[in-house]
């Protein structure tokens, strides 16, 4: 079976802990946290003899938290995917971000 976005939904939830997952949230929504954000930013395609064979979708996925040691939840989300990677931190109306890039 193959990847999707809801299949990747679903163990977002499961890392969490908890429904407050959202995929690119409209404006004036309740966000609830800690919660995790994330969007679709590429798509990786993959060629070879002037063929597309593989594609993979990158998704920028944000945890936020007004807790500051994310320590725990940085190595869960590493564990649990292939092809993700700890981008940056960052600090915003006195909640901690932390950004990945996965490609699922």
């Amino acid at each position: 079976m193959k990847n999707n976005r809801l299949d990747l939904h679903a163990k977002l939830i499961d890392i969490l802990g908890s429904n407050n997952v959202y995929f690119q949230p409209p404006e004036g929504i309740r966000i609830k946290y800690p919660c995790i954000i994330y969007e679709r930013s590429s798509i990786d395609v993959n060629h070879a003899d002037d063929i597309s064979y593989a594609r993979m979708v990158q998704y920028e996925i944000m945890f936020i938290t007004k807790e500051p040691d994310t320590n725990d939840f940085i190595m869960k989300m590493l564990d649990a995917f292939k092809y993700c990677s700890y981008s940056r931190h960052f600090v915003s109306d006195n909640l901690n971000h932390e950004i990945f890039i996965l490609y699922y």
